[in-house]
């Protein structure tokens, strides 16, 4: 059975939805076209998100990355155009997709485009190591 590029996004449920949680994909072959030259332009597509009721299944998500390889895109467009899709796909509380494009022409490009659910806000981040020290100082 041969695989084929895709834009369907499948989506699976949350086995933790009482928790947020970070899920964190690197994804270092992402490649698409420029639109100005047909030249190919590659990046790391770093995917950081808080699930809410729905969690991304990655075959489709490999399939539908492939998608882009042969289609004609600004860094600016297809970043926020995945970054879109993924949101509509699984209506996460958070999402953050950072596009690290390598270099051409001499210049990097870094595309962050992030969804914040409204409402959501995230739980204080809790650092281990001062509170390691508090419980030193008592002693």
């Amino acid at each position: 059975m041969a695989l084929l590029p895709g834009k369907t996004l499948e989506t699976f449920p949350n086995p933790k939805p009482e928790r947020d949680y970070r899920i964190h994909m690197e994804i270092p072959e992402f490649t698409c076209l420029c639109p100005k030259t047909g030249q190919p332009d590659f990046a790391t597509l770093i995917l950081d998100y808080v699930s809410d009721n729905a969690c991304i299944e990655l075959k489709s998500l490999k399939l539908y990355i492939w998608s882009f390889r042969n289609e004609g895109h600004f860094h600016e467009d297809v970043t926020n155009r995945i970054l879109d899709d993924l949101v509509a796909a699984t209506q996460p509380r958070y999402m953050r997709l950072t596009a690290r494009f390598y270099v051409r022409g001499g210049i990097f490009t870094n595309v962050v485009a992030e969804h914040r659910k409204p409402g959501w806000q995230p739980q204080p981040v809790v650092d281990l190591m001062q509170l390691e020290g508090q419980s030193n100082m008592r002693g």
